[in-house]
């Protein structure tokens, strides 16, 4: 079963504390936070402020995403909040290494993302010291998005360089995630199912990640 990290981007900003409440009593494993600067992507989010609002009402480990420029010199910020792991696009980090010792030194674990034009391969050498490989399914930026049908193969492949070079990386997707492509997605080797829309547009947003969560590779 995949492990199910709901993203707040997709909650009710008005109604944040009613969204937090429901997350903390679904079957999900993470909370999926995304901050988004407006200049890395077409976006601005939310910061620390609203960031340590939430850390202090949710229940679930934090999963937080830097869709940033320089994500490292936030890492004290983002351990502050008592994080579980921390996620930095591989296209911010002229100096990864540096970035994923900062952040394994802080006592969280790292994670690395890769946008959709950008190739698994480009962490053959630093893949043992990732935690978790987030694969982006849609452009990154916003919500909503048609799932990007590329990237079932790109799972694939980064299935196959986990497994050749004997590392223990999680895979997770976001982006397009649903009951279409949630099934397929843990067929081609996904480890964490980031959910938005699918989640918090629900009538019954607890429904769908318990439907998530029961979901089995064949």
């Amino acid at each position: 079963m995949p492990l199910i990290s709901p993203s707040l981007l997709s909650a009710d900003f008005a109604h944040l504390a009613k969204d937090l409440d429901m997350i903390n009593r679904s079957e999900a494993d993470w909370l999926h936070l995304d901050v988004m600067d407006g200049v890395f992507v077409p976006n601005i989010s939310f910061g620390f402020p609203v960031l340590e609002a939430v850390a202090k009402h949710c229940q679930k480990p934090l999963d937080v995403h830097l869709m940033i420029v320089d994500p490292g010199k936030f890492t004290p910020q983002v351990k502050a909040l008592g994080a579980h792991i921390m996620n930095v696009h591989y296209e911010a980090c002229p100096h990864l290494h540096r970035t994923i010792q900062q952040i394994h030194h802080a006592g969280m674990q790292a994670g690395v993302t890769l946008n959709p034009h950008t190739p698994v391969h480009v962490l053959e050498d630093i893949i043992q010291d990732i935690d978790m490989v987030l694969l982006m399914t849609v452009n990154p930026g916003f919500g909503g998005q048609q799932f990007i049908e590329h990237s079932i193969q790109k799972v694939k492949k980064l299935k196959e360089l986990i497994q050749r070079t004997g590392s223990h990386t999680l895979i997770q997707v976001d982006g397009g995630v649903n009951a279409d492509t949630a099934p397929r997605l843990v067929q081609a080797g996904v480890d964490v199912l980031v959910a938005g829309s699918y989640v918090f547009g629900a009538e019954q947003p607890e429904e769908r990640i318990k439907q998530l969560k029961q979901i089995q590779k064949n």
